[in-house]
């Protein structure tokens, strides 16, 4: 028998996971409310990591995944396999999360539906149509068939009422992974690799690298950027949490994998990598979740991306884009390994991505 409000929130990766937990669980402690969660299961090792981290099963599995899917297959199977399942529940929102193809895909098939569609971390942008590819017209497709947007900042908040977006309808909210973080740091640390607790007087950067853009050559320079630091300074060790795509991880293994004091991981669940991050000195990543976590542990961040559609932590002075060319790397994480003025001026504990209220926010809205 219904509670309440019924409400789907529909997520396919560890990102989308992450961020849509703290909202299934206070959904789940509002008896104003009948959630109904559906996984695509787009990237379905990472995604269930972060469901059992969190204690949270989906009730309904998808399951798209396939061996070297493209957008061309994500979208036509969650076309095929979500509208039965909506048309079903027929709830009264939709709930989809930032800017992958399950994300606009599930909106769509919310929209043919005539469905509410509310979308978490609404208006981010970096106003270039491929990068991050697909992400940038992903979320902007999203924003096309929204009823109900929910900005992370003041300035996705202005992204949207700059594109029409009536003020209405756009709440401020936070990030929810600000929320997951802060649950999860006060969590008591799982064992990590023997490599970390053997650190020492060693410092650990940290390094994860896996968007679209970056496959091929931009892959194969960060990874021989990596390389050359690590010979450069005898006290960095190097953690490289290898995403699962064999397309990152062949280029990886190829330039990495016999390098010492470099260690090639598998993703390791939400819990152990945000104690990982914590117990890091630096981080490099094309990873948007993590370049709003980051501050939150007082650590600095170079992003190895061409543009970001996270400004904010760039003008906190928290972030640094410096994109895939391997001179610049060197030169970027040479500094903030060389000169402990550089290192302090970004090592703060300031983010400009939330507060750990965003899902009651939410929440609220959809209220």
């Amino acid at each position: 028998m219904s509670r309440g409000k019924r409400v789907a929130l529909v997520f396919g990766t560890r990102p989308e996971a992450i961020k849509v937990a703290p909202i299934a669980l206070r959904l789940r402690e509002s008896t104003d409310f009948d959630p109904i969660l559906i996984a695509t299961a787009q990237h379905r090792e990472l995604m269930d990591q972060v469901l059992g981290v969190f204690g949270l099963e989906p009730d309904y599995d998808l399951d798209i995944m396939r061996p070297a899917q493209n957008p061309f297959d994500v979208t036509e199977r969650v076309l095929a396999r979500l509208r039965p399942v909506l048309e079903r529940e027929r709830p009264d929102w939709v709930v989809v999360q930032g800017d992958t193809t399950t994300a606009f895909a599930s909106a769509l098939v919310a929209f043919y539906l005539k469905l509410p569609v509310a979308h978490v971390e609404a208006g981010l942008r970096t106003d270039d149509k491929y990068h991050p590819f697909p992400e940038e017209i992903n979320r902007r497709l999203i924003s096309a068939l929204a009823d109900l947007h929910f900005a992370p900042t003041q300035r996705a908040a202005r992204n949207l009422l700059r594109e029409g977006v009536r003020p209405d309808a756009v709440r401020v909210t936070g990030n929810t992974v600000i929320d997951a973080l802060l649950t999860i740091a006060g969590k008591p640390a799982p064992p990590l690799p023997p490599f970390v607790e053997g650190l020492g007087g060693r410092r650990l950067m940290l390094a994860t690298a896996h968007r679209r853009e970056n496959w091929g050559d931009p892959m194969r320079r960060i990874c021989r950027a990596l390389r050359f630091l690590v010979k450069r300074h005898s006290d960095v060790v190097v953690a490289f949490s290898v995403h699962p795509n064999p397309q990152v991880r062949s280029v990886v293994e190829e330039v990495l994998g016999d390098v010492p004091r470099v260690h090639l991981l598998d993703p390791l669940d939400y819990v152990a990598f945000v104690h990982l991050m914590e117990r890091s000195y630096l981080i490099l990543t094309d990873s948007g979740g993590i370049q709003e976590e980051a501050p939150s542990l007082g650590k600095p961040v170079l992003v190895l991306r061409e543009v970001t559609e996270r400004p904010e932590g760039v003008e906190a002075g928290v972030l640094k884009v410096v994109g895939t060319d391997e001179g610049a790397i060197i030169t970027e994480a040479s500094l903030l390994l060389e000169d402990d003025a550089a290192y302090r001026a970004m090592a703060q504990r300031r983010n400009p991505y939330g507060d750990g209220r965003a899902s009651e926010r939410i929440v609220e809205a959809l209220r």
